[in-house]
């Protein structure tokens, strides 16, 4: 399997947190995707990956209806996409992608948890050169699926022609240019392949060594920023712990 397979296995679960929380996250990806794009999935493919994204973690089907509703109504509040980089203790890199309605209370709320654990709060993209960013896409095998054939006609996307196979799950997983996300949801939609996820990632390129009790900090300080309802995503540097 791949580096970035590998990694994302490893911290899928301290990245995504508690289930309530996902469901909060997914639900403002949503509001997002219906003000840019409507209500209608087959109509909206930013909408049409989030329901994929929702499914894959379980969200039940109410969950997602009432997501689309609430964010057609006329009160609700505008997201935007704002992300916040600096160093946590023993110099390990934090990544932290949030989605907010009122930036003053989210810059707060993350500068006081890189504060409370002595870490230091950069400016926006001063890390962003130790981290890849990728779209992500899974979707289903199909029978006599020729993958090298198939990274030939997504080449021009920014696909890698590492991907990663899940036999369990009789799955693929493919990684591209961020910049690509609809086309390569459009080729594979139009290619008939069932899409099982559709995301973005940040991949650290420079995985940095921890002993036990410096992971047990940045692994606190972590839970702590994803307490936060503005925050989605909360990547670091720190090298997965070995199962």
């Amino acid at each position: 399997m791949g580096r970035a397979f590998e990694y994302r296995k490893a911290t899928k679960l301290k990245r995504w947190g508690h289930m309530a929380k996902t469901f909060t996250k997914i639900g403002k990806q949503i509001a997002i995707a219906v003000k840019a794009g409507g209500p209608e999935p087959e109509n909206n493919p930013a909408l049409r990956a989030c329901i994929a994204n929702a499914k894959r973690e379980n969200m039940p089907k109410d969950n997602i209806e009432r997501a689309i509703k609430n964010a057609m109504g006329k009160d609700q509040s505008d997201y935007k996409e704002v992300t916040y980089e600096g160093y946590g203790p023993h110099g390990v890199a934090i990544f932290v992608e949030t989605l907010t309605d009122n930036t003053t209370r989210t810059v707060g709320d993350v500068r006081s948890v890189f504060n409370k654990f002595s870490g230091n709060l950069g400016t926006q993209g001063s890390l962003s050169f130790l981290f890849d960013h990728k779209a992500v896409f899974t979707f289903k095998k199909k029978d006599g699926l020729d993958m090298d054939e198939m990274i030939l006609d997504l080449i021009d996307y920014g696909v890698e022609d590492e991907y990663d196979e899940d036999e369990e799950e009789n799955s693929i997983t493919i990684y591209g240019d961020p910049s690509s996300f609809s086309a390569i949801q459009k080729h594979l939609e139009e290619n008939g392949f069932e899409v099982t996820g559709a995301e973005f990632t940040r991949i650290p390129n420079d995985l940095k060594d921890v002993t036990p009790e410096q992971r047990e900090a940045i692994d606190k300080m972590v839970e702590r920023l994803e307490d936060f309802d503005d925050v989605q995503t909360v990547y670091t540097n720190m090298k997965p712990e070995e199962e």
